[in-house]
């Protein structure tokens, strides 16, 4: 066994310490000016070689708090060029991103008590609303990339309410308070389509036939999914932005 007690009296030890001085312009009653006095940190813990603050101790608090910064404001924040499938952000720590999704093939998983066998099936194109703990899915009508006056469907799932949230049972949610944009819409599309389709919510029906015929067609046919079957919900793409 690895021993690992040299960690604990690995302290951290004060090196240096400010002290900030102001006081009132004479020009300008409402400002004030500002000195910064540096200090050591002698060998008894004391302050010692009281000093003003150097060009170099400037610069390595302001790269201190830069990095506060860019940890602060980490979340939703793009690695590159914006994806094209990206909607809207609101990159605040409790924000939340909203995407597009063209219709597709994918992996779906359905609990045995639904009777469906589990297999890939094709989706319509969707739209993806979600924060760090919570998701909600749309359907839409065709292919393109929606616009703010696009209609939303009720997106023809099992474990999604009529309001769009995902039930997602017990799934553990694992989103980073620094995620990027890219990583973010990723893991959660993972999430949704790793999980297992279980129930309907409130035993609302989200499609104009039988839900659970629909998807035993979907996954032993190659066919597109039949979008005259979503049912609307009344609501555009707009009102996802709040």
């Amino acid at each position: 066994m690895k021993n690992l007690t040299h960690n604990f009296s690995n302290l951290y030890q004060p090196v240096k310490s400010l002290l900030i001085y102001t006081k009132q312009t004479e020009e300008d009653k409402d400002t004030s000016s500002v000195y910064v006095e540096s200090y050591d940190i002698g060998r008894l813990g004391n302050p010692i070689n009281a000093h003003p603050l150097s060009v170099k101790e400037m610069l390595a608090l302001s790269s201190i708090f830069q990095s506060a910064q860019e940890f602060k404001t980490g979340f939703l924040r793009c690695k590159g060029v914006m994806p094209n499938k990206v909607l809207y952000v609101n990159a605040e720590q409790e924000g939340y991103a909203i995407w597009f999704s063209p219709p597709q093939e994918v992996p779906l998983y359905f609990s045995n008590a639904l009777g469906i066998q589990s297999g890939k099936g094709k989706v319509p194109a969707m739209v993806w609303k979600a924060g760090r703990d919570s998701l909600s899915v749309y359907a839409l009508k065709g292919h393109r990339k929606p616009v703010g006056n696009t209609a939303l469907y009720h997106a023809p799932f099992f474990n999604v309410s009529t309001d769009g949230k995902v039930c997602m049972g017990n799934v553990r949610i694992n989103i980073g308070k620094t995620v990027r944009l890219e990583d973010f819409m990723e893991q959660w599309e993972k999430y949704f389509w790793n999980s297992y389709f279980s129930h309907l919510m409130g035993e609302f029906n989200p499609v104009t036939e039988n839900i659970v015929q629909l998807w035993q067609k979907q996954v032993a046919t190659d066919r597109v999914f039949p979008c005259e079957s979503l049912k609307a919900n009344q609501r555009t793409l707009k009102t996802l932005f709040i």
